[in-house]
């Protein structure tokens, strides 16, 4: 068994190395942009140069992240479970879940480090970036339920609650799972993001910060890896008790839950309405009370309807029209390709993890380096490779875009029953037949959740590589409006990237429930 292990992993350890060799060899050669990729070894040398630098700012990071991580998991769960169980909390707080995952981090951490003290800005950072992936998991994992099991606990008395504690909960521990792997390095990435737009004496984000303006390749890169480390280190521990608890375990039935025929057409029209406008409120009124609540200065702070003056009545508002619609023009197009080429990539990807097994354990550590090396320490890192064109904002938009939906797609297809896999082979059918006819449909509501957890991603992914890299877009709107302490334009960058996300995302829930509720499949909102 040892043996059997040893050589399944023994693909991954001999491309990692020749990977390490090749970086080793180009950057003594200088073939990345004459220098800008140093090799390992320099790298190496930096790092120990500077190994006092680096206790207190990892300890920082970790801190704060871990905080937030513990914080936001708890909540994403308990809402998750919460929103199974009544529905119609679900469809109230869905604006505000969706808003909070599509809150442009570098737009709200320096409002966050204005109105909270010590470290609590970055672990509310770290606990958003966590909240909507776990939530999403949970939710689909407790909707994707064998009815029948279900029918047998209601069959001897037992409730709503015993059929979530005996069913659902157990049949979602893959899924929660998966959603936590996905959210361990946001964490690190919330926590980073805050550290880098908020100040601070500690943090990887403020080492990185201070660093910037040196022109030290090896020094960048010593922070980014060791970041990436960290992101990667907590990735794993995921990874690994999912290993230990699921083991090689499969299902072994496809009898999921059906969305109730008509459950939205036999409520009460005026229900249907309340909750209607009061998704689309609720997070205009969280908005409203935050800033009386925290006692935030006018000068700083911006009610929903202090942004719509700011847009539409105050007498500069045509100026500020213009510049926000010459930002949007530059920055949708781009993440509208990036988030295309992102989820076709991971689509690939997750049907060559089932045709071609060895490929991918080889592919995953560059995957892996792509996804917990956070936005802010990578996008510098480009930057010296790529230059500042669009080619470093799409590099960047899809690596950020292709691996939760990876994961997600790569779940969906895994949880297709072994019984229902063998039905095709056995009448000859072929890897590939079996593949398009039963494991792709059967992950569609995968395939539209990894959709609609793209696009905030993809939004944010550009607007950081406009901030440090492009000087174009929303992002660099942000950025020149925090110089000049425009605050009205700060929250409106912030409401029209939610605004946006939130669009896009009932479009995707639109064709969703059209497509799932033909096919009989459950519709996981």
């Amino acid at each position: 068994m040892a043996n059997r292990r040893r050589f399944r992993h023994s693909p991954v350890l001999r491309n990692l190395l020749i990977l390490l060799m090749v970086w080793e060899v180009a950057g003594q050669l200088k073939l990345v942009a004459g220098g800008a990729l140093p090799p390992l070894s320099d790298i190496a040398i930096r790092f120990w140069q500077d190994r006092a630098d680096y206790p207190g700012h990892v300890a920082a990071t970790v801190w704060s992240s871990t905080l937030g991580f513990l914080i936001g998991n708890v909540l994403a769960i308990g809402a998750g479970v919460l929103f199974v169980l009544f529905p119609k909390v679900q469809r109230l707080a869905r604006g505000v879940n969706i808003a909070v995952f599509a809150l442009p981090a570098i737009a709200i951490a320096p409002i966050l480090v204005l109105t909270l003290e010590g470290n609590a800005p970055r672990i509310v950072l770290a606990a958003l970036g966590v909240y909507f992936v776990t939530m999403s998991a949970t939710v689909v994992g407790l909707s994707q339920y064998d009815t029948r099991a279900a029918d047998v606990i209601r069959a001897y008395g037992g409730g709503n609650w015993k059929v979530m504690r005996l069913v659902r909960l157990r049949g979602a521990v893959p899924d929660i799972l998966g959603g936590l792997r996905i959210a361990a390095p946001n964490a690190v990435l919330g926590a980073i993001l805050a550290e880098f737009g908020g100040g601070g004496r500690w943090g990887l984000g403020t080492y990185l910060l201070g660093s910037l303006g040196r022109g030290e390749p090896a020094r960048l890169w010593g922070i980014g890896l060791m970041a990436t480390l960290i992101a990667g280190l907590s990735y794993a521990v995921f990874a690994l008790i999912s290993a230990r608890v699921l083991g090689s375990t499969r299902s072994v039935t496809l009898n999921t839950a059906l969305p109730p025929d008509g459950a939205d057409a036999d409520a009460p029209l005026g229900l249907r309405v309340s909750l209607a406008v009061g998704a689309a409120v609720l997070p205009f009124v969280l908005w409203w009370a935050f800033i009386r609540l925290t006692g935030v200065p006018e000068m700083i702070a911006r009610t929903p309807w202090g942004v719509v003056d700011y847009l539409f009545l105050a007498d500069s508002s045509a100026v500020a029209r213009a510049k926000l619609g010459a930002a949007l023009l530059e920055t949708l197009p781009i993440t509208a390709l990036g988030m295309v080429a992102g989820l076709g990539f991971a689509f690939l990807l997750a049907i060559a993890s089932r045709m071609m097994p060895g490929f991918i354990r080889a592919f995953m550590p560059v995957a892996l380096v792509t996804q917990t090396m956070p936005l802010v320490a990578l996008t510098p890192l480009l930057v010296l490779m790529l230059g500042r064109g669009l080619s470093v904002t799409l590099w960047i938009t899809i690596s950020v875009t292709f691996f939760p939906a990876f994961v997600l797609l790569v779940q969906g297809i895994q949880r297709v029953p072994q019984s229902v896999l063998d039905l095709p082979r056995a009448y000859g059918a072929s890897a590939w037949k079996e593949l398009r006819m039963v494991s792709v449909p059967a992950a569609l509501p995968y395939l539209f959740a990894a959709t609609r957890l793209t696009v905030p991603r993809a939004l944010l992914g550009v607007m950081i590589a406009e901030w440090l890299a492009t000087g174009t877009g929303l992002g660099n709107l942000l950025n020149q409006s925090r110089g000049y302490l425009d605050y009205g334009m700060i929250w409106t960058v912030a409401s029209v990237s939610v605004c946006l996300s939130v669009a896009f995302y009932y479009a995707v829930l639109a064709v969703e429930r059209r497509t799932l509720t033909r096919l009989g499949m459950q519709v996981v909102e």
